[in-house]
């Protein structure tokens, strides 16, 4: 249970919960060099006890519900856009472009699975920009020139030049090379979980909850304002647990069709133009319990956004933030996503060989950071039932990163576990849906009394209305 622990921990959680979890082994499930199975069962183990936790309090409980954190649930889950088929089709996981490069002198990872970020690339390289191929091409020349044009720069220049062009590059590194790095040094300052008090304004009183199942966050409205993968994954996870979640995009950006299918589960999706129509915002505002956000930091700030702005306006709202590297440190504005994460902190090397960079079996730093965000909603909403006032937690790909590689030990969350077999079939399910049939991964967010379901499927993107059920 150290894993889980530490976890909890974090989270501030009481430390005598964790007797109600147990684990259930499974051989085989997200099998790597590093430890992910035991990172992705306590961050799932953790949300999971969160849940109970809040869930026993609003329906008045003598005892917290047992949690159950099961290897065959998590492993599917955190592989759930992968386990995605859309009217049996398999969706497109990375662009062409987004993949590790030969530099002069060592590799570059770079991420261009959006259309602005593509362009980015291309044009920091000097690449022509013709159209787009097929879902899931590219161009053979734009492969072939993107490739000839990182081959004559280092990986620093390569990082540096498509960085400064508001693309996405980052530089293979070691585990010794990120240690060194200022921002690597600025992450392992901060806690897994950054927690704060924010403002003294009350929050909205839940009424008791009672019947099946337990839905600790029913009631709950949720505006979402993240994108790909672990920010959707922490509102689908609230949503799971009977939240009303809206997540809000700009017209003009929109989201990856599949991605979004994978994650839009129990939730609606709106469009809506943050400078254009602020009054639709703040009716929206005025009404909402907590926030989520997954831009990096700052980004959303220009249009009112901060922590603070937002607490003013809305005492007592609990305020979630997601983002790549965190923020603080020289990086702390950079865009970022798992991948890029992995190359940079030096999970890349430690999964590769001598002559390829590797990746984790899973994005598990997505995954793993989106239950931990959750979790953290979870527990800050049972600290406000008791204590009042708003709340603010912060978590970043790159912190997750450093608890993969340098804190936690392998094997250790399966000590108080027993042994079982089972096939990630079982874990699927099938549905009918706005998008076609889905077959997706149930939820591995799993304790006595709890849903095990999503009640509705994604809708498609954009397209309900920027109100609250």
């Amino acid at each position: 249970m150290t894993d889980i622990m530490f976890a909890w921990s974090a989270l501030g959680g009481d430390p005598a919960l964790l007797s109600r979890v147990s684990t259930v082994v499974r051989p085989g499930p997200l099998e790597a060099r590093l430890p992910v199975r035991e990172l992705a069962r306590a961050c799932v183990g953790a949300c999971a006890l969160a849940a109970a936790e809040l869930a026993a309090r609003r329906a008045g409980l003598d005892e917290v519900p047992a949690v159950t954190v099961d290897d065959q649930a998590v492993a599917a889950a955190f592989h759930s856009e992968r386990h995605l088929l859309i009217d049996g089709r398999a969706p497109v996981a990375f662009a062409p472009l987004s993949r590790f490069w030969r530099t002069a002198d060592g590799w570059v990872r770079t991420h261009a699975n959006y259309p602005h970020h593509r362009a980015r690339l291309l044009e920091a390289l000097g690449v022509s920009q013709g159209p787009e191929g097929p879902e899931g091409s590219e161009d053979p020349e734009a492969v072939a020139a993107v490739a000839a044009a990182l081959a004559e720069r280092s990986s620093a220049e390569a990082e540096e030049t498509v960085c400064a062009a508001s693309g996405l590059a980052v530089a293979l590194r070691t585990p010794e090379e990120w240690a060194a790095h200022e921002q690597a040094a600025e992450v392992a300052r901060r806690p897994l979980v950054e927690r704060e008090r924010l403002g003294t304004g009350l929050a909205r009183v839940l009424p008791p909850q009672a019947g099946a199942p337990l839905l600790p966050a029913a009631g709950l409205r949720v505006l979402d304002l993240t994108r790909v993968l672990a920010g959707p994954v922490a509102t689908r996870t609230l949503a799971l647990l009977g939240a009303d979640v809206l997540r809000l995009d700009a017209p003009q950006l929109p989201e990856l069709p599949d991605q979004h299918a994978d994650t839009g589960f129990g939730k609606r999706s709106a469009t809506l133009d943050l400078a254009a129509d602020r009054r639709t915002f703040e009716e929206l505002l005025a009404a909402a319990d907590v926030v989520v956000t997954g831009y990096r930091p700052g980004a959303l700030d220009r249009f009112g956004l901060s922590p603070e702005a937002l607490a003013e306006r809305r005492p007592g709202l609990v305020v979630a933030q997601l983002s790549a590297w965190g923020a603080y440190g020289p990086w702390r504005g950079r865009r970022g996503f798992d991948s890029l994460v992995q190359a940079a902190s030096g999970i890349a090397v430690l999964e590769g060989s001598a002559e390829r960079p590797g990746a984790l079996p899973a994005q598990a730093l997505d995954h793993g950071t989106g239950y931990l965000l959750a979790a953290a909603v979870l527990r800050a909403l049972t600290e406000q039932s008791r204590e009042g006032g708003g709340r603010l937690v912060r978590l970043a790909l790159a912190r997750t990163a450093q608890w993969l590689t340098t804190e936690i030990g392998p094997g250790a969350a399966g000590e108080a576990g027993h042994a079982a077999r089972g096939e990630a079939g079982s874990r699927l399910a099938e549905t009918d849906s706005a998008i076609g049939r889905l077959r997706y991964a149930l939820p591995p967010v799993s304790f006595a009394g709890g849903p095990a379901d999503w009640v509705r499927p994604a809708t498609p993107w954009g397209s309900d209305a920027p109100r609250w059920a």
